[in-house]
């Protein structure tokens, strides 16, 4: 058995990362960005729309490399790997759920949440033990046979929980989750992520323009001119 994880699940120091513009100048939109997560935590990320939100989200799950400054998965720093290295680091370590689930429409809720779990080669009782458990938690032990197409907009957002966390990552990274559901299914899934955060320890970074949303976070920072800072209570959910 490993030895539990002490210290922050995700940390990121002096983060810059930029992109080319169109007349060759160099954008930057992340400028020396600090962040440290730790284990049961629940971090909202706000701002403007084009602030580099998702692009942060995107260098923390190591996604992306940024141009300056260190993140660390678990304790681990994803500078200095292969892609390969990279891409195992990541598995391991990160979960991922998007505003658009990205479901496989021809398997089923069970099949796609055991997917990451067969792609590690864990045996297939163990893939399917796990994702039935993971299912029933997000509230679709009674549809684990549908496919994608007969479940629900939020039912299928909460497979993709599922399946983000089928391979026990310590950190969940989501972009804008609820952005595309009605508001009773947006308030179900906030408050599946409050409680996954709680109740299984897991470090998450969540970011979002809806205001319920942060309001369930721990503690809600705002992105703005490339600098990361607390949000004042008005801007959570800009």
């Amino acid at each position: 058995m490993t030895s539990p994880l002490v210290g922050p699940v995700l940390e990121a120091v002096g983060v810059v990362k930029g992109y080319r513009g169109g007349d060759g100048s160099t954008i930057r939109v992340l400028d020396g960005v600090d962040l440290t997560v730790a284990a049961g935590e629940m971090v909202a990320v706000v701002g403007a729309s084009g602030s580099g939100k998702s692009t942060f989200l995107h260098v923390l799950g190591a996604l992306e490399r940024p141009d300056a400054g260190t993140v660390a998965l678990g304790g681990q720093p994803t500078a200095g790997r292969s892609d390969e290295a990279l891409a195992e680091l990541r598995n391991r370590q990160v979960g991922f759920v998007f505003q658009f689930h990205h479901l496989l429409k021809e398997f089923s809720a069970l099949e796609n949440v055991m997917m990451p779990l067969r792609i590690a080669d864990r045996p297939d009782a163990e893939a399917r033990a796990r994702a039935l458990e993971l299912l029933e938690r997000v509230g679709l032990g009674a549809r684990v046979h549908h496919r994608p197409s007969e479940l629900s907009g939020g039912e299928q957002q909460r497979a993709a929980v599922a399946r983000a966390l089928a391979l026990r990552a310590p950190v969940l990274l989501a972009d804008e989750p609820s952005g595309n559901l009605d508001h009773q299914n947006a308030e179900r899934l906030h408050d599946l992520l409050a409680s996954l955060s709680a109740d299984q320890g897991l470090g998450v970074v969540v970011v979002t323009h809806n205001r319920s949303l942060a309001a369930r976070a721990n503690r809600v920072l705002h992105l703005e001119d490339g600098r990361l800072q607390d949000a004042p209570p008005s801007a959570a959910g800009v």
